[in-house]
């Protein structure tokens, strides 16, 4: 498999400032909406078409696209759907939104929202201790659901795939007025 490009995000601000660039942040719609550079137009991981992405690029497909999330993970998971789809020129935005905003460069703020890692956190953190307590005063065998959420989060941590973000990502609070798919 091919390696995915990086790009830091003072490099990109500059060739966007020189001339036009093509940047798809891949974050859930809320998380969009509550900080994104200005460039950045947001295209999902959970439902990124790379096909679709690059036909609407109107023959700009053989420019560098560049693809940006929160920190750099979702972005260069984005980059190899596109690179097992047949194109190959995109490049990672290395340290994501939060470098870039972190570095001064421009970006439009709106409603602050709770991250996706955070959702995660609290809802697996909720579903132990739920099956904690309901096993302990109900039943042992409701210990099986902090069983199960441990063994997914291993899962995740080994596979760096989270169902239960796949499935918060889906969720209404986690939408906004940019989705439009």
């Amino acid at each position: 498999m091919m390696s995915v490009n990086k790009i830091s995000p003072q490099e990109l601000n500059k060739l966007c400032e020189s001339g036009n660039c093509d940047l798809i942040d891949v974050r859930t719609p809320a998380e969009y909406e509550e900080v994104h550079a200005t460039k950045a137009v947001n295209e999902p991981l959970d439902r990124l078409a790379p096909k679709e992405i690059m036909d609407a690029r109107n023959g700009s497909a053989d420019q560098p696209l560049y693809v940006i999330c929160k920190s750099g993970n979702r972005a260069g998971k984005a980059c190899e759907k596109f690179i097992a789809a047949g194109y190959e020129n995109v490049v990672n935005v290395e340290g994501g939104t939060d470098a870039w905003a972190s570095a001064g460069l421009p970006v439009v703020r709106g409603k602050k929202t709770i991250s996706l890692e955070r959702q995660v956190r609290i809802t697996a953190g909720f579903l132990v201790l739920v099956g904690a307590l309901l096993g302990m005063f109900v039943h042992p065998y409701f210990a099986g659901l902090s069983a199960f959420v441990g063994a997914g989060l291993m899962f995740a941590g080994i596979t760096d795939t989270c169902g239960m973000a796949m499935l918060l990502a889906k969720m209404p609070w986690n939408q906004g007025p940019s989705c439009s798919k």
